[in-house]
């Protein structure tokens, strides 16, 4: 069985570990080498046993702990803009193969990890489930700006959703930041509102008790309760309900 868990979250660093007891995998390692391993430890993780590394994008929040790879000799995995948009790690050169990256690393394992393309200001971001031979799914989208058809497709019937809910338009309307970076965040490059978020899980969410994390939260335009609230309203639409139909965290 497939287990999660979301050891940092937010515009200062983000780290996902997932693991089944045989495979642990790492994605995005956005804090200091040192706060990775620190906290690892305190949720009973070994840093040494973590697979692979799979990064969605190059932007800091992302990769910030990257020589966390080095120390430890593990393989890192991403597209072939974000590898070549990081070229100092010394790993990445020899996952790309003909201008194809190699994201799979566990086709004749017991979980299997495919990409799929997001919508962010970045070289060439992406998102990613995992899966396992039993056919328990787990999708990861983090920065992106609008949500797509091809997207939901890639991550239709999982069981465990990790979701970016970055802000409340509202809130960015009325801040402090330039027009230029609200522009920014609210555009399809930019990252995902509250209500997008809630209308894309609306979608997705077919009542089977799946569990939603909410991630990503921006510290100014945004406020846990009322991401929790917006994505509670749209799946209470569909008739759905937070206990019985599925499970809601707020990271």
């Amino acid at each position: 069985m497939i287990q999660v868990k979301v050891l940092a979250s937010g515009s200062k660093g983000n780290c996902i570990w997932i693991g089944n007891g045989e495979v642990n995998i790492l994605i995005d390692i956005g804090l200091p080498k040192t706060k990775v391993e620190k906290i690892m430890l305190q949720n009973d993780i070994d840093p040494s046993k973590i697979t692979a590394i799979f990064l969605t994008h190059e932007h800091g929040d992302h990769i910030q702990g990257i020589s966390f790879a080095k120390k430890y000799k593990i393989p890192v995995r991403g597209s072939e803009g974000t590898l070549k948009a990081i070229g100092s790690v010394e790993t990445a050169e020899k996952l790309c193969h003909d201008g194809v990256v190699m994201f799979n690393a566990f086709e004749d394992s017991v979980i299997k990890v495919m990409p799929f393309r997001v919508s962010h200001d970045a070289y060439d971001p992406y998102g990613y489930t995992v899966q396992d031979k039993k056919g328990m799914k787990v999708s990861i989208l983090m920065d992106t700006g609008t949500v797509t058809g091809d997207m939901l497709r890639a991550m239709s019937h999982s069981d465990v959703y990790i979701f970016e809910c970055n802000h409340d338009v509202d809130m960015v309307v009325d801040g402090d930041y330039t027009e230029v970076t609200k522009s920014r965040i609210l555009s399809d490059i930019g990252h995902l509102s509250n209500e997008a978020a809630g209308a894309a899980l609306s979608k997705l969410v077919k009542g089977k008790g799946e569990r939603i994390y909410l991630t990503h939260m921006s510290s100014k335009n945004n406020m846990p309760a009322l991401a929790e609230m917006t994505v509670k309203k749209a799946l209470r639409a569909k008739g759905f309900h937070e206990g019985t139909h599925y499970h809601l965290h707020v990271v």
